[in-house]
């Protein structure tokens, strides 16, 4: 991720779940809160519900992938969390890539020039 970082600390996930807003879809839910920085920051959650260490590790890195590929799409100044839901379970790279983009243009977070 060139452009952002990570968001780590357990108070920022509660402030973007507090004061973002939120849209969702089949696979994951997306927080977006603005955070006056230069660069997004990027969380991603995945529960013990959807399954178990090398899951939850292997969607993660889809979401962390699908992102850094497309990040250059997003507006910057963003808090962004992205929770996998269970149905995220079995889901290719190519849906996820699909939903996060499809997730940031309900947001209306990606930037105008760029087509999805």
């Amino acid at each position: 991720m060139k452009f952002s970082e990570s968001l780590k600390k357990n108070s920022y996930f509660q402030n973007v779940y507090k004061n973002g807003k939120s849209y969702a879809n089949r696979y994951f839910v997306m927080y977006v809160l603005e955070n006056n920085l230069a660069g997004n920051r990027l969380g991603i959650s995945v529960s013990k519900k959807v399954g178990n260490s090398v899951i939850r590790h292997h969607i993660t890195r889809l979401v962390r992938e699908a992102y850094r590929l497309h990040e250059e799409m997003f507006n910057s100044g963003l808090d962004i969390v992205i929770i996998a839901r269970v149905s995220a379970k079995n889901v290719s790279y190519h849906e996820t890539e699909r939903a996060i983009l499809r997730l940031g243009n309900l947001h209306q977070i990606l930037k105008s020039d760029t087509e999805c």
